[in-house]
């Protein structure tokens, strides 16, 4: 039976265990010339632009054997009227797997629902699983447990944010999201996490509230793809939750620096801090490709 990964939520505890292991073994470089999707063949659908989404995958199919198959949907059928459901039906034809990055989720949700191969969500408005998984393999990394973590999520409640609530509410993190009213994760997903939580997740006002004794503090920008409209009223209302050196002194000191990248530094966070000391972010992007590849095996060779 196919497994698809639409969020964070589509796995357990326990694999998501497994896969953290596996990618870490992976970057060691143990099975370095070990190929477990050779002869397949792996589609990237993608709708918006991409940077960390689209090279990580691509290298890192390329690293196991596979071929990548990249789609701009204005160049095949589906630009030119299509339905989702007929373009799902055929490339499940032609492809092993499929990475979509996309505006809405309700298109993966309706691409994967006429499917026959595992679809992975590159990116959706509402969720960001592959980053979480990254996320979690880089304070594992630093801190070397997940189980009671304090992690500061400081800024708009966006896609990144609504899949650290599940990655919290999964493995145990206490999260604190920072966030000015009106700007909260989608309260449908907030919820559900949080009454299935075993740690504390909650949302508060002041960024120093959530920074305070933290482990890890983590920013994203203010303004996503799709809403440049609202970028002068967001930043506004956003200007005093940037993270910068006295914010970061109200959390631990030695806690980690996360950004999921492109920064618009300056702005969400001070170039002292996304390249100081305590900065994980650019180990935060390199693991995107080391969960992936676990990823990709797991729903491509446990079948």
């Amino acid at each position: 039976m196919k497994r698809d990964f639409l969020r964070l939520w589509d796995l357990s505890s326990e694999e998501i265990d497994l896969m953290l292991e596996k990618a870490a073994e992976l970057k060691s470089g143990k099975d370095v010339n070990k190929c477990p999707l050779i002869g397949r063949s792996i589609g990237l659908l993608f709708e918006k632009a991409s940077t960390r989404t689209r090279v990580s995958f691509e290298v890192g199919i390329y690293q196991m054997g596979a071929q990548v198959i990249y789609m701009n949907p204005r160049e095949i059928q589906l630009g030119r009227g299509e339905t989702i459901h007929d373009t799902a039906r055929v490339l499940s034809r032609y492809l092993d797997a499929i990475i979509i990055r996309t505006f809405s989720h309700n298109t993966l949700v309706d691409f994967a629902s006429s499917s026959s191969i595992p679809v992975i969500n590159g990116l959706s408005d509402l969720h960001h699983p592959c980053q979480a998984l990254a996320d979690l393999m880089t304070i594992f990394e630093k801190k070397r447990r997940l189980k009671g973590i304090r992690l500061a999520y400081i800024g708009d409640g966006n896609n990144v944010a609504n899949s650290l609530t599940e990655a919290a509410s999964r493995m145990e993190i206490n999260l604190k999201i920072a966030c000015p009213e009106g700007y909260e994760p989608d309260p449908h997903i907030f919820e559900e996490a949080r009454a299935s939580a075993k740690s504390e997740i909650t949302i508060v006002r002041d960024p120093k509230e959530a920074a305070d004794k933290a482990d890890a503090v983590y920013t994203d920008v203010w303004v996503s793809m799709g809403q440049e409209e609202e970028a002068e009223e967001k930043k506004k209302k956003f200007k005093d939750y940037q993270l910068n050196s006295k914010l970061l002194s109200y959390a631990k000191k030695d806690a980690i620096v996360l950004h999921c990248l492109p920064a618009h530094r300056g702005e969400e966070i001070k170039d002292d801090v996304i390249d100081g000391p305590q900065s994980a972010v650019f180990d935060q992007a390199e693991n995107r490709l080391h969960t992936q590849k676990a990823l990709l095996e797991f729903l491509l060779t446990s079948r």
